[in-house]
């Protein structure tokens, strides 16, 4: 990994908005290289409640322009995502003891019409004697309302990003850590660890990019930070914690419970078979590498949860979970509420005379990534001396390029093509993958054409390409991140996957290798 080159931009970070930036910055032309010292998504970008929304109860504290601004998304990511993104419908029991129902009406208003939505179906009023959604909820649940937001696979979204910026000329790097940069001359000198052979490389680039998520802070920390920076974060770091059951209802419509605290918790169908539940909002201390759920917080969900539908929900009935944290950034004050923080970003430019400099990337929410990119490249081209010229809004993600951005008529398609396939298969397959399933199958025409089965329907030819496209080089990032299939596979499935991935080691470093 020894050698030095010279970049435009030097991403640090592997999440939604370092893979945002790093896909905008190369399709202008941008010479970028991204390090990520874990997996891609491999924090708080594979830990969120996977929706494309505007946040409902963001009207509540006024935060209008973060609102308008993610309703508009919505549909801009649609187009631009059709396989992992998809429209969803939201049932919102009413309680008297809560809100008005005055109040519920004026705020869905709102959000119909603050974003100018074109394709998603307006709010309405229902009563649960009539409506499907009213089946699994307590008796004194009468009436409620339903609005449209949507579904993201929230880690694939990382991935997709990173294909594409790699596939017009950057350099995605993962299990490479940031572990020295200082300003020399005009520029960066930056020094990278590989974090399986221990190797460093130094590299220079005109600008640094911080967004290294929960560590964002800890990056240009002046005691310890491996990054020599004049700027200040104040960072509220917030942790969101998930469980997953059985599912609960057999209906495709999601539920947003409100609770006596002022805060809200989803439940929503999950990989067919289940149903996810949350999140939480827990002030968190500590190396967010190593965040974990608590028992406090799984009873906060389980409780919640059992306060609307008929059947109780313990502990007992998790099967999975999952946790992130959310770096938010607090401003000059102190909130007292870690649910009433901002989800909007911020960003802060360390310049002088346009000489090295730095971009520190703070907040934001999955939603608006792609809006935060523009916003980042409207100064890094300004930084750089480069025209500004957005372009991602109308380009589709790798994959997504379905006709009429259809995924109904695409699956049609592929079912004619590939009759030999299970629909269930086909219909993960595409949903992950979109077009791009045609790299998997190849010129396969039976089911025993992919090669070893590894258990559910995951075959050799779906671990060959995300090892050989996806930077697959871990079990997690296989079975948690680009897909769910931990909930499917046995233990002894996985030990054999886990071996499988191992034999790439050291010799193939996939695409991570430049």
């Amino acid at each position: 990994m020894a050698g030095t080159s010279n970049y435009d931009l030097i991403i640090i970070g592997g999440g939604i908005n370092g893979a945002g930036i790093a896909r905008d910055a190369a399709g202008r032309g941008l010479h970028v290289l991204l390090c990520e010292k874990d997996d891609l998504a491999s924090a708080t970008s594979s830990a969120s409640t996977k929706l494309i929304h505007g946040g409902l109860r963001y009207l509540e504290h006024c935060e209008f322009r973060l609102v308008r601004e993610a309703l508009t998304e919505r549909e801009v990511l649609l187009d631009n995502a059709p396989h992992i993104i998809w429209p969803l419908r939201f049932v919102l029991p009413h309680r008297k003891d809560l809100r008005p129902a005055w109040m519920i009406r004026l705020g869905l208003f709102l959000y119909d019409h603050l974003g100018g939505r074109k394709k998603l179906p307006a709010s309405e009023g229902i009563s649960f004697a009539k409506h499907v959604s009213g089946a699994p909820l307590r008796d004194e649940m009468t009436k409620g309302f339903v609005y449209s937001d949507c579904w993201v696979d929230d880690a694939r979204l990382v991935v997709l990003n990173a294909m594409d910026a790699k596939d017009m000329g950057a350099e995605i790097l993962t299990r490479t850590e940031c572990v020295g940069a200082n300003r020399a001359g005009d520029g960066w000198n930056v020094t990278l660890r590989d974090q399986e052979t221990g190797e460093n490389r130094s590299v220079s680039g005109r600008m640094l990019i911080n967004a290294a998520g929960p560590w964002c802070a800890d990056l240009i920390n002046p005691k310890n930070g491996v990054v020599k920076s004049d700027t200040k974060a104040n960072i509220r770091l917030v942790k969101g914690s998930h469980i997953v059951v059985p599912k609960m209802f057999d209906h495709d419509f999601c539920y947003i419970f409100q609770n006596g605290d002022g805060r809200i918790v989803f439940a929503i169908p999950y990989q067919d078979d289940f149903t996810l539940i949350g999140t939480t909002d827990v002030d968190f201390k500590g190396d967010p590498a190593k965040v974990k759920i608590d028992q406090d917080e799984i009873d906060y969900l389980c409780k919640l949860a059992s306060g609307y539908f008929k059947k109780p929900i313990t502990s007992d009935d998790v099967v999975w979970t999952y946790s992130g944290v959310r770096p938010l950034y607090a401003g000059e004050g102190a909130e007292a509420n870690a649910s009433k923080v901002s989800r909007d970003y911020t960003l802060k430019l360390e310049s002088k005379d346009h000489k090295a400099p730095a971009l520190h990337v703070f907040g934001g929410k999955i939603t608006t990534y792609r809006k935060l990119a523009e916003h980042a490249l409207q100064i890094i081209s300004k930084e750089l001396g480069a025209k500004d010229t957005p372009w991602t809004a109308n380009t589709v993600l790798p994959g997504g390029d379905f006709p009429n951005a259809s995924y109904e008529a695409a699956f049609a398609d592929y079912a004619a093509r590939y009759e030999w396939m299970d629909a269930v298969m086909l219909k993960r397959l595409l949903r992950a993958y979109g077009t791009r399933i045609e790299q998997i199958i190849g010129d396969a025409q039976t089911v025993g054409d992919l090669g070893k089965c590894y258990g559910h329907d995951l075959y050799e030819a779906e671990v060959r390409y995300l090892i050989d496209q996806e930077w697959v080089r871990d079990i997690d990032d296989l079975i948690w991140r680009r897909s769910k299939l931990g909930l499917r596979l046995s233990g002894d499935q996985i030990a054999v996957l886990r071996e499988r991935l191992a034999q790439e080691k050291p010799d193939h470093k996939s695409v991570a290798a430049e």
